[in-house]
């Protein structure tokens, strides 16, 4: 069985990426290769990683910033092995991820995703469980005792009716991800749409209830700031329209109907609307107030 490919897209908090290339140097596991591309300008970070001292870590800096699908581009080219995880640079794993993918591999060397259990965390390193992470686990996550193979149509609507996958924690099989590629002009939707491209491709998942990952929330981030602008939104209808026209030509109508339902979308919407108002965004407010009557511009 190959080495776990680990590509970690940086740009952000040098305190919160080094917690989380320490969490990779714990692993029980040890056939893992990290390669971290920085997408910033911290002066002290290539040093930092020079001193590590584990020749299974590769460090290198973009000359130019590539933004999140650039760097994520720029990562997926660099990757050597069967399979890899694009990992969040504030997130942590927990020291049996590796072993735990790795043995899911082992049993299913062809499956296209795997996405194991997930705890979440804030910006203190403390579990938390908001309100859209409970809506996720208990309204639309499937339930699942060990592991279970998931794919097709069944999938589809699953994930588009609520987003309950956690991007950074997914393991990729290569040849797939590459295939499909990442959408331009995405962003915050990147992860979902990707799932769907794979999905369409005859791809699989296997879901685990191993927790092995933790994936943090903050309370301000690239989404949720957007959020209040409704920026997030005015993408994210422009995917779920798009999605629902491609399923419906693929032959998944129920899929497509949940596509353009969106329901979870604009309930998310719904809960940012004080919070737009509070922060005296008036236009933020109309656009996120479209969004949950469905009446987003086109």
């Amino acid at each position: 069985m190959t080495t776990l490919d680990i590509m970690l897209p940086y740009y952000g908090n040098v305190a919160l990426m080094q917690a989380a290339v320490r969490s990779i140097l714990a692993q029980s596991d040890p056939n893992w290769r990290l390669t971290v591309v920085d997408d910033g300008k911290e002066p002290d970070v290539p040093g930092w990683f020079a001193q590590l001292g584990d020749d299974r870590v590769s460090y290198q800096r973009n000359e130019q910033n590539l933004g999140v699908t650039g760097n994520y581009r720029k990562c997926l080219g660099l990757v050597r092995e069967e399979n890899f995880v694009m990992m969040g640079t504030d997130d942590i794993m927990l020291p049996d991820y590796v072993a735990t993918v790795r043995s899911i591999l082992k049993d299913n060397p062809d499956i296209g995703m795997i996405q194991p259990g997930v705890q979440v965390i804030d910006g203190n390193d403390k579990p938390t469980d908001g309100l859209a992470d409970q809506a996720k686990k208990r309204l639309y996550a499937p339930k699942v005792n060990g592991r279970k193979l998931m794919g097709g149509e069944e999938l589809a609507i699953s994930v588009l009716r609520g987003n309950w996958l956690f991007f950074p924690s997914i393991c990729w099989r290569t040849e797939a991800v590459r295939a499909a590629g990442f959408r331009d002009n995405l962003e915050v939707t990147q992860d979902l749409a990707l799932v769907i491209d794979l999905l369409q491709a005859g791809e699989q998942m296997m879901i685990s209830n191993t927790v092995c990952f933790q994936y943090r929330r903050h309370a301000v981030s690239i989404s949720s700031a957007q959020a209040f602008t409704g920026v997030r939104f005015e993408e994210a209808n422009r995917f779920f329209r798009d999605v629902a026209d491609r399923l419906d030509t693929h032959g998944w109508s129920n899929a497509a109907k949940a596509s353009r339902l969106h329901l979870s979308s604009r309930i998310h919407a719904l809960t940012m609307v004080p919070g737009a108002v509070k922060s005296r965004n008036g236009e933020g407010a109309k656009t996120l107030l479209r969004h949950v009557a469905g009446n987003d511009r086109r």
